[in-house]
């Protein structure tokens, strides 16, 4: 299998501030890889750093064969890699198709939105059933679902996907997780940022744990979730 994603030594500075002092990982095509790590871990500084939303202060960061560290997010995601942020950050004065279809902006082939729009509908059919509901009146559920939603339509090689079940219920989390399942079987690469460490594992086929941003442990997912230094060490799970 080959590594569509290979993170090395990541360093993320804020002036005299570390996000991230040492993160290593690699995300092979056509997997799961979750980054698990308690809240200040440094998992979003992580995504954020490999979509180029912030800047790498030192490390590489290699997409497709590519050191993408450095360039800009709008570079990035045309490169075939999109993030579904934490706190959805869509357009709420726009309707949900809007919202969808900006995110088909990076596109070079516009023929292909019409399809795209299809698949995105297929895998939440909520949101076909609110394409022309205003985004700023949805339940969090819905926003998270449009946010992922929206991600796809730059039809991504590596989706980023950072905290999809916070402030979720639980049933509205089953539903995501289960879009994910689909995406996974359907051939798609995902690198999931999670807290919730039973979710992340039974949906990843390999994980990385972070502590005060550097990379501490990693194994396949099936070991990890049997790993006492995951749960009562790194994440505080009994």
């Amino acid at each position: 299998m080959s590594i569509l994603l290979t993170i090395e030594h990541l360093e993320v500075r804020y002036g005299d501030l570390i996000g991230v002092a040492d993160v290593s990982l690699e995300v092979p095509a056509g997997s799961v890889v979750a980054l698990l790590g308690s809240n200040g871990a440094g998992k979003t500084t992580t995504l954020n750093a490999i979509a180029g939303i912030v800047p790498v202060s030192a490390g590489r960061v290699t997409f497709n064969g590519e050191d993408i560290a450095g360039q800009p997010a709008y570079a990035i995601v045309r490169k075939g890699l999109a993030l579904s942020p934490e706190g959805w950050r869509l357009f709420t004065q726009q309707s949900v198709e809007n919202n969808l279809l900006l995110g088909a902006t990076p596109l070079a082939d516009r023929k292909r939105i019409p399809q795209l729009l299809e698949r995105v509908y297929a895998v939440f059919p909520r949101l076909a059933e609110r394409r022309s509901q205003t985004a700023g009146t949805m339940s969090g559920g819905e926003r998270q679902m449009l946010a992922v939603g929206r991600a796809l339509m730059s039809e991504p090689r590596l989706l980023l996907l950072d905290e999809p079940s916070l402030g979720l219920a639980p049933a509205i989390v089953d539903t995501m997780y289960d879009a994910f399942a689909a995406l996974h079987k359907d051939g798609q690469t995902i690198l999931l940022a999670e807290q919730s460490v039973d979710l992340a594992l039974e949906a990843a086929d390999y994980a990385y744990v972070l502590q005060v941003g550097r990379s501490v442990l990693k194994g396949p997912a099936q070991e990890m979730a049997h790993n006492p230094d995951v749960q009562k060490i790194y994440l505080g799970v009994e």
